[in-house]
């Protein structure tokens, strides 16, 4: 006769290797073919995971459609009425994850449909756990840098989740008044896209809590970095509610941004996308090398020369693109411009007018270039080379849109040649140049004075340096745009001024201005 007790240990051991066996390692070889017609909500999906391993990749032989997810069939309506046919590589990987509820760390550049990837498994979890949401809070935060970005976010939530009724969304952003989306969160909200620092004046405002929230969405994670937002993050986070689940989606992956996605999920999978078609690939790509003050009107040859349909003008700094428009205007040129200091109006009917293309050409910093997303762009025109070479990516990303093709005008003076190396360098490819200068000054030996790059003065972190008080977008107002960066001396060499006090003289100007009002006390210094 058996020993029961040797006969139960037999079997609970055989159920636990069954069902509870430790998954495989992650690896090129735990790679399994995709079953044809399997979704990833049936039981013969669980099944294969359990005998492979959680872990192990199944590899589809071609992206097929969207039923293959297990998606809610609301929203699979949505989809077909927005003509979705096939899903881009970034939601075909994070879809499926997100849906088990995971962690998810996103890397992809922009135009490569993050929205969907992490709007499409929020609106499921919501179809499939109905319940009302409590006064002065929300189910899902979405956070995202820039007023448009959030605009768009919130219009795709709407969109794919039109069949979902009831389904409350609101926005909450800056540059608007703050008693309407205060009304909207007084009933409670299921999906709250907002940007930080209306976010933070919502909660200071005890108009909303963060208690109830499940999902937290952080988009462009790189961009809030660049725009000072980091530490208004790590408050938000710390109100949340530690049993939630966190989608992280950034284009590129600095130590600071990595810190912060450490500190916040909770071991997360990492899906990284390369586009099926880079758009540095698609984008013709030109370098004008040309002086600083001859940028205005070469900017107006171009667009005399050029066949342009919607042009972006890139600028560094607010003031630039402000002076740009009236020098485009005075050249008889329409044009208008969009930054941190116009109004929420202001800049949805700037935006409007380009996309219905009443307004051909529009004027941004770089607070756009992430957050615009119009079809027909045929020109990009970098009239400031940024100081940050990713940023350079992103902005002739607003070009070649859905396939198209696209062109990138790139106006380079002698004082952003390190910075036409820093871009050349990321995206691997020398730009072809072309040479538009009169007085030809020899910047090899400028480049040496700066170790090879322009005054530390001139390169700061940010859109256009200095320092003055952050807008309501985080950014910062600078005089970097009209403020000259050097007198030349007489061989040629850009003389940089270094910054001084009030009422201490640091250069022959200030002794010179000095020694008009009293020259015996200027002697006296001098002496001294």
């Amino acid at each position: 006769m058996k020993d029961p007790i040797s006969g139960l240990r037999a079997a609970c051991t055989k159920l636990f290797k069954t069902n509870f066996a430790p998954p495989l390692p992650f690896s090129p070889t735990n790679r399994q073919p995709w079953p044809r017609g399997m979704s990833l909500n049936s039981p013969r999906f669980r099944r294969l995971q359990r005998q492979h391993g959680r872990f192990a990749v199944y590899e589809r032989d071609s992206l097929t459609s969207f039923n293959e997810f297990g998606l809610a069939a609301p929203i699979l309506r949505a989809l077909a009425e927005e003509k979705y046919v096939t899903p881009t590589p970034i939601q075909d990987q994070t879809i499926p994850i997100a849906m088990q509820s995971r962690d998810v760390i996103g890397i992809a550049q922009t135009g490569t449909g993050k929205t969907a990837a992490f709007a499409l498994p929020i609106l499921n979890h919501l179809f499939n756990k109905r319940q009302r949401p409590s006064q002065k809070s929300c189910r899902v935060l979405v956070l995202s840098p820039t007023r448009e970005l959030s605009n768009q976010i919130a219009d795709s939530f709407r969109a794919y989740g039109r069949h979902i009724r009831p389904l409350e969304i609101t926005l909450a952003i800056g540059g608007v008044p703050i008693n309407r989306q205060v009304r909207a969160l007084a009933r409670g909200t299921e999906v709250l896209v907002a940007t930080p620092g209306r976010l933070l004046d919502l909660i200071h405002q005890r108009a909303l809590r963060l208690d109830q929230v499940e999902v937290l969405v952080l988009d462009e994670a790189d961009r809030m970095l660049d725009m000072g937002f980091i530490h208004d993050i790590k408050k938000v986070v710390a109100m949340l509610p530690k049993a939630r689940q966190t989608l992280f989606f950034s284009a590129t992956m600095p130590q600071e941004i990595t810190r912060l996605a450490d500190s916040m999920l909770r071991d997360p999978a990492r899906v990284a996308v390369t586009p099926q078609a880079s758009t540095v690939d698609r984008i013709e790509q030109r370098v004008i090398l040309t002086e600083k003050a001859s940028k205005p009107s070469l900017l107006v040859e171009v667009l005399k020369t050029e066949k342009t349909d919607r042009v972006l003008v890139f600028t560094r700094t607010k003031h630039g693109a402000d002076k740009v428009v009236r020098g485009l205007q005075k050249a008889g040129h329409a044009a208008e411009a969009i930054h941190g200091n116009k109004s929420q109006n202001q800049r949805e009917r700037v935006l409007a007018d380009f996309r219905d293309g009443k307004l051909r050409t529009l004027i941004a910093t770089d607070i756009a270039a992430r957050g615009i997303d119009v079809d027909g762009v045929s020109h990009v025109i970098n009239f400031d080379l940024p100081n940050i070479p990713e940023s350079y990516v992103h902005r002739i990303g607003r070009t070649a849109r859905a396939g198209a093709a696209g062109v990138a005008i790139s106006f380079c003076d002698h004082e952003e040649r390190a910075y036409l190396r820093d871009i050349e360098r990321l995206i691997r490819m020398a730009i072809p140049a072309t040479d538009r200068r009169t007085g030809k000054p020899a910047p090899q030996q400028a480049e040496a004075r700066h170790g090879g790059r322009p005054h530390r003065g001139n390169r700061q972190r940010g859109h256009g340096g200095g320092h003055g008080r952050p807008d309501n977008n985080g950014h910062r107002s600078h005089n970097g745009g009209n403020r000259r960066q050097g007198r030349p001396s007489q061989n040629g060499h850009p003389v940089h001024r270094q910054e001084t006090t009030a009422g201490e003289p640091s250069g022959i100007e200030n002794v010179t201005f000095m020694q008009r009002h009293d020259p015996k006390k200027i002697m006296r210094h001098v002496k001294g």
